[in-house]
């Protein structure tokens, strides 16, 4: 998680907080649009989004986000289905409707455009990465690419195929998934262009040969439902010295225990302890590296009344004790 992070603050550190960055590559032209809007920002988020039409009717676009969350509209047709892929972090969309979806690292989600063209969008780990195609239905009956009309893709037959009546799915991380995405994010400039046409085409084939059936597609959940987990996890974070349980937080905040682990892992990618678990050592590193407070000082901020264990489940995440992880520090 702190790499990943790390190399997305660096592909954004050209772009002021509170700000948002569109850049666009249209086709047929070597002109470039730059744009830049603050509208349903806050004053810390920090986004790019990079889009490249690679055939009229599709377009890529890369996106590179660091916030919370943040609000946006858009104004595509209710025709437009947007194919979503996460490299990196977590995202979810409060849609129309009144389903929420989240999906993280690996995984492939299906939506169609209008149901987010004015919606809530929140990143459950601060960051995200990954890159959408957006595929205009009634352009494409008309000129769709030789290669995928040679191999009888039918970009409908796809939308009801992955949607359906649901209107939004999401497919889980596989070593398919990852063999088409895997050399997609940094491409020489040169090579970009015709590297993602090809990319985008093997997509869509695979994606007319897939049995979404078979998968593990994953759930979307209400949205009062995803307001409720995000609450449970803000009193969680904000007090990681207590240790609460499952039925006491069921309890409290009236909720089916299944249900509340079921819909955590779903936002925050985690169960509920292994999240908490790392998010203690996460916090216990900042501790580490800027104050003088003793190791079991630390401990006992971060919930662990015993230095020993402690420092056993900071070697887990961390792979390395926290003695050396602040000598590390202190040496710098």
């Amino acid at each position: 998680m702190g790499k990943e992070l790390y190399t997305i603050i660096e592909k954004l550190k050209d772009v002021p907080e509170g700000i948002c960055v569109n850049i666009r590559h249209s086709l047929g032209t070597s002109d470039i649009v730059k744009t830049a809007s603050s509208e349903g920002m806050t004053d810390s988020s920090r986004l790019k989004s990079e889009t490249y039409e690679l055939y009229p009717g599709i377009e890529l676009s890369f996106h590179c986000y660091l916030a919370d969350h943040f609000h946006i509209r858009h104004c595509h047709g209710i025709s437009v289905l947007s194919i979503d892929h996460c490299r990196a972090g977590r995202i979810g969309w409060e849609m129309k409707g009144g389903l929420s979806l989240y999906f993280g690292s690996g995984d492939l989600s299906f939506h169609y455009t209008d149901k987010c063209s004015d919606s809530e969008i929140t990143l459950p780990l601060g960051y995200y990465e990954g890159l959408s195609i957006a595929l205009d239905l009634p352009v494409l009956q008309d000129s769709l690419p030789e290669l995928l009309n040679d191999a009888g893709v039918d970009v409908r037959d796809l939308c009801l195929k992955f949607c359906g009546d649901r209107e939004t799915a999401a497919l889980p991380a596989s070593s398919r998934i990852e063999h088409i995405f895997s050399e997609v994010y940094d491409l020489p400039e040169q090579t970009k262009l015709p590297y993602l046409k090809l990319k985008c085409q093997e997509l869509l084939m695979f994606l007319n040969m897939a049995e979404p059936a078979m998968e593990n597609a994953l759930d979307a959940h209400y949205s009062e439902q995803v307001s409720l987990i995000r609450q449970i996890h803000d009193q969680m974070t904000e007090h990681p010295e207590k240790r609460y349980t499952i039925d006491e937080l069921a309890k409290e905040y009236l909720i089916n225990t299944a249900a509340l682990k079921s819909i955590f892992k779903s936002v925050y990618g985690m169960p509920v302890a292994a999240y908490m678990k790392h998010y203690r050592i996460m916090k216990a590193a900042g501790l580490l590296r800027n104050s003088n407070e003793s190791i079991a000082s630390v401990a006992r901020a971060v919930g662990y009344e015993s230095q020993s264990k402690f420092s056993a489940a900071f070697k887990d995440i961390m792979k390395i004790l926290p003695t050396d992880y602040r000598r590390q520090y202190t040496h710098v």
